[in-house]
């Protein structure tokens, strides 16, 4: 990572809002409260080709953050300033210079980098930016700018790829290849469930900081990776580690808020989403809310029992776990369990593991892989006709108001996820439970596991009794078999239960 550019400096003078701006969107929370930002935050900028890294505040003194955690924050300021090549010191132009600051500058001269001051907050004339103190800190030339409107962006900008020099073919040439189509993937689940830990366990680093106070992680933080599959390929990633998703009703303050909204936008961003569950807990409400969003953003899910080294070493050692008789009767137990809370999740992969012990962690990215190259498999239609036409059979579809619900013609429209569309008599006779028996079939019958399906309902015109209709539903059942279908549903495919509930 040799043209990496870290933006360090105390807590509270706009590291946060600095980095937003450069990274043009917001990646990074932005709040009064200072000692935000705990990991390390990093972004690949276009312009110049170099990776941009976010830092807590040095020096956090805070009484609501445990020690251990200020002192794990201050080890990733110390990892991105080993890391970058070029280091942005920011200070607050209108506080003026503090004996924090003056140590903070006297630790950046030694580690031999490029340095640049960055005045932040330089959003008045010179008489209320204190700019003389600025240059009493010994790094040279101070740059002005005001993160949070953009005064000084384009000279700070020339003034870091300045620093950086020119892109040597080398780096070009590594830079296209991180810039290579990457299996994007993302952990989301309730707070302390050990999203973190996997994380830095698919690392084989202690990239992330890890604490057993829930709430440790705020932002969402993207990191590269590369996986050997099964087959001997090697897979490039991207890897999100989101925050614990809270109920909308229980966010205590603005940065839960953010934080929740920060996941949430990593399940969009993503291809394949972790859903990370505890082995020791099951499944509970707020884990089937947050399965809800994904199914929502209608993302592929590959379902994570974390902890699961507790759960052997409870039937080693302690006697198990009563009443089950065994590890693995608590496994069948605790799998039936989840995929009755978890229903609209059909065939989703389950795979128990454990961050700490690494135990079937290779697994999981196994099944991202094969989950992902099933995206985009091909539906005959001459078979997903007869597929929905033996579901039909096998199990009909409920009389409403006297009449059945019939499809006359399937076909696939999409990938990413699989959308079909159904030729069909009138949409609203489709119940919501049908809809779920005929979608878990289509992905039994195809091995589309874990992969959303979705369907389109085109239903015919109405019209008077003893007048002729027309319309693509009317062509369709003219020219293909009459015969029952299975359920279709909405464009929507929630679970009905969003964190909101």
């Amino acid at each position: 990572m040799s043209r990496t550019v870290a933006i360090v400096g105390r807590p509270n003078v706009g590291k946060s809002r600095l980095f937003n701006r450069l990274a043009r969107k917001r990646i990074s929370i932005v709040h009064d409260q200072p000692g935000l930002t705990r990991d390390v935050i990093s972004a690949e900028i276009a312009e110049g080709s170099y990776t941009l890294l976010d830092t807590g505040g040095i020096g956090y003194k805070g009484t609501d953050t445990p020690a251990a955690l200020t002192a794990a924050s201050e080890e990733q300021v110390s990892f991105a300033i080993s890391t970058a090549s070029v280091i942005l010191f920011v200070v607050d132009g209108l506080e003026g210079m503090s004996a924090l600051d003056e140590r903070i500058a006297a630790r950046l001269r030694k580690s031999k980098k490029i340095v640049r001051l960055v005045v932040n907050k330089a959003d008045f004339d010179d008489t209320k930016v204190d700019l003389a103190s600025a240059y009493r800190l010994g790094l040279g030339e101070p740059l002005r700018v005001s993160a949070e409107h953009g005064t000084g962006e384009t000279e700070l900008r020339a003034a870091i790829l300045a620093a950086l020099g020119p892109v040597t073919e080398a780096e070009a040439e590594k830079a296209a290849k991180t810039a290579a189509d990457p299996l994007c993937v993302c952990f989301i689940g309730r707070p302390n469930v050990g999203k973190s830990s996997l994380s830095n366990r698919l690392l084989q680093s202690d990239r992330l900081i890890v604490s057993p106070m829930p709430g440790t992680t705020r932002d969402s933080v993207e990191l590269p990776f590369d996986f050997k599959g099964r087959d001997g390929k090697m897979y490039p990633f991207r890897l999100i580690d989101t925050a614990g998703i809270k109920a909308a009703t229980k966010l205590a303050s603005p940065i839960e808020y953010f934080s929740r909204l920060r996941a949430l936008d990593a399940v969009r961003q993503t291809d394949v989403v972790f859903l990370v569950l505890d082995g020791l807990e099951g499944v509970t409400q707020q884990d089937k809310a947050i399965a809800g969003e994904a199914i929502k953003e209608k993302k592929p899910i590959v379902v994570v029992v974390n902890k699961w080294d507790l759960v052997q070493a409870g039937f080693k050692k302690d006697g198990g776990f009563a009443p089950y008789k065994s590890e693995r009767d608590y496994r069948e137990k605790y799998e039936h369990a989840l995929f009755e809370r978890l229903y609209f999740t059909p065939g989703a992969p389950l795979i128990f593991v454990s961050a700490m012990s690494g135990y079937e962690v290779d697994r999981m990215l196994n099944a991202a892989v094969k989950l992902n190259r099933s995206l985009d498999t091909k539906l005959p239609t001459a078979k997903l006709n007869k597929v929905i036409e033996h579901l039909s059979d096998r199990n009909p579809p409920p009389a409403i108001g006297g009449k059945r619900f019939r499809v006359y013609y399937a076909t696939q429209t999409g990938t990413r996820p699989f959308r079909i569309k159904l030729f069909c008599n009138r949409e609203e006779k489709l119940t919501e439970q049908y809809r779920r028996y005929l979608e878990a079939g289509v992905v039994e019958e195809f091995g589309l596991n874990g992969c959303p399906v979705y369907f389109d309902l085109v239903g015919k015109e109405k019209h008077e009794p003893g007048t002729p209709y027309s319309g693509k539903a009317a062509r369709a059942e003219a020219h293909t078999p009459k015969w029952r279908a299975s359920e279709g549903a909405t464009d929507l495919h929630p679970s009905h239960e969003t964190i909101e509930d």
